[in-house]
């Protein structure tokens, strides 16, 4: 019998999504440890160094952080110069992910409908695109400081609040985005490259926002939902398109907006989806009748197939 593979799971890091993080990657880890082709060690991390990840043992790595650190780049960075296997996408694809505007031109290159958004310039006043907008940062997710702006003093509250917010974390950077609102909040999981099965998040407030994701128990969730046309065809064929362009490595979540007419537009990419009990990527890896176990044990088993490959 082979020896079991060792598996380094990996939560937490530097980023606002933290907490996030603590709850999937734990959930990975204990998945894991039910297989018994594998063992794991669980570790708990900030902004790790090169030198303290060499010394974590493991065969593979499988980081569950979320976040411009944990998912944006700069951890893969450490995971390629270390060697060893790790589930997700490479530096650059996870890099390229983590921008919502360099996403939205990878779509728009690839015929992908995405909104039109701009940089927000501080020192303008104005908005710089027709109301209603949506103000969000560049490099976060789990709707972290979105304001939805529907009038000019919501717009200009959100602009305010977007000063103050760079001012304490001078990284961050703000985009505004055409808004799509009465819209149909859709994602689509791929695994492996491959489109899961589309979900519909239907959120008891009006916003999907922090809390709905991932402290409510009353966000309600429509896998394989009823759509118009050949919408949800068109979402799946998008997102795989998008994932091959992007260079996404074995798992990624693309969401979409479908306005009221039917149009599906694309908002984001995740590249380490939530791995919580509401978490969506699990959702619809469970629709196709792989289970929570066995999602976790299919990326660690993708990370060992690549691992002499390019990444």
């Amino acid at each position: 019998m082979a020896s079991p593979v060792s598996v380094l799971v990996l939560g937490g890091g530097p980023d606002a999504e933290r907490e996030v993080s603590l709850m999937s990657s734990r959930a990975v880890a204990e998945a894991l440890a039910s297989d018994a082709r594998f063992t794991v060690r669980y570790e708990v991390i900030g902004r790790i160094t090169a030198e303290e990840l060499r010394s974590l043992p493991g065969d593979v790595v499988f980081p569950v952080l979320h976040g411009a650190f944990g998912e944006g780049g700069p951890l893969q960075d450490l995971l390629e110069a270390d060697g060893r296997a790790y589930v997700g996408s490479g530096p650059g694809a996870s890099r390229l992910a983590m921008d919502k505007m360099g996403t939205k031109l990878s779509a728009a290159r690839e015929g992908v409908r995405t909104c039109p958004a701009c940089v927000l310039n501080a020192a303008d006043p104005a908005c710089p695109l027709p109301l209603p907008v949506v103000v969000k940062p560049i490099h976060e997710g789990s709707s972290v400081g979105v304001h939805i702006c529907r009038d000019e003093a919501a717009w200009r509250a959100a602009r305010e609040a977007a000063i103050g917010d760079t001012a304490k974390h001078p990284g961050r950077v703000y985009m505004v985005e055409s808004a799509v609102l009465g819209g149909r909040e859709v994602t689509v999981g791929l695994l492996d490259g491959a489109a899961l099965a589309p979900i519909e998040i239907k959120p008891a407030t009006e916003f999907y926002d922090y809390e709905a994701k991932y402290l409510r128990d009353d966000t309600r969730y429509d896998v394989d939902p009823s759509l118009p046309g050949d919408v949800g065809k068109t979402m799946r064929r998008d997102a795989e398109r998008l994932g091959r362009a992007m260079a996404l490595r074995h798992m990624a979540r693309v969401d979409f907006l479908v306005d009221r007419s039917g149009v599906p537009w694309m908002l984001e990419v995740n590249t380490i989806p939530g791995f919580t009990s509401h978490s969506l990527l699990p959702k619809a890896a469970a629709h196709a009748g792989l289970s929570f176990t066995g999602l976790c044990t299919r990326l660690v088993e993708l990370a060992l197939r690549d691992a002499a490959g390019p990444r």
